[in-house]
């Protein structure tokens, strides 16, 4: 499962680290992942909202050639002149995001990242979330909004608030790699994993 973990100026620093380390140590748990973060604009230094220089691995993939695309938020609600906000006026993510959708890619958000996929119409008339500070905006797009810490669509994830990143990747982890795969990762990292992603098409009562 090739996974790219999308960076931007601005991107809140554990939205994107956070489940980029769960994926990781999936990895080295046994799971099938290639775990990569990119950028639209190719390798080099991106600097995160709370002033951390993250190195970009490369470019983001032609659509077709990533199984899961993962874009975090950040800078949203001050409408910085770097962040989700600016990318969202911008365009250009919402406009790769639908792009990889449309060539079978499943997309996720955490946090305000969720502004970037409504704008690529992604979560039109499906459930979603985001961070709970930008949920009257998000009730302002064709999505239908949730307030669960994960929001499980199939081809189409979201999570709310910065750490709900971590449970969004393990719950990934688990769907893709199995229960034993994510609890391992779980333990590794220490974290207490909650349990309450909402997913639209599960069996009531289902284990």
């Amino acid at each position: 499962m090739n996974i790219a973990v999308l960076l931007y100026e601005g991107f809140d620093e554990l939205d994107a680290i956070g489940p980029f380390e769960v994926f990781r140590t999936a990895e080295a748990a046994g799971a099938d992942f290639h775990t990569r973060l990119v950028a639209l604009d190719g390798p080099g230094p991106v600097t995160a909202s709370h002033g951390l220089r993250v190195e970009a691995e490369g470019d983001l993939p032609a659509p077709g050639n990533v199984d899961l695309l993962v874009v975090p938020g950040g800078g949203w609600n001050d409408h910085s002149s770097v962040g989700a906000w600016a990318e969202y006026e911008r365009g250009a993510i919402s406009d790769s995001v639908a792009a990889h959708h449309d060539a079978g890619a499943t997309v996720a958000s955490v946090c305000t990242g969720g502004m970037l996929l409504a704008k690529a119409g992604v979560f039109d008339g499906r459930p979603a979330v985001t961070h709970a500070s930008a949920l009257n905006d998000l009730r302002d797009t064709a999505a239908e909004v949730r307030e669960e810490r994960v929001v499980d669509d199939g081809d189409v994830l979201s999570a709310g608030g910065v750490t709900s990143g971590i449970d969004l990747a393990l719950h990934i982890v688990e769907r893709e790699a199995g229960a034993e795969v994510a609890e391992s990762v779980a333990t590794t990292m220490e974290y207490t994993r909650q349990h309450d992603a909402y997913e639209p098409g599960a069996i009531a009562g289902a284990e």
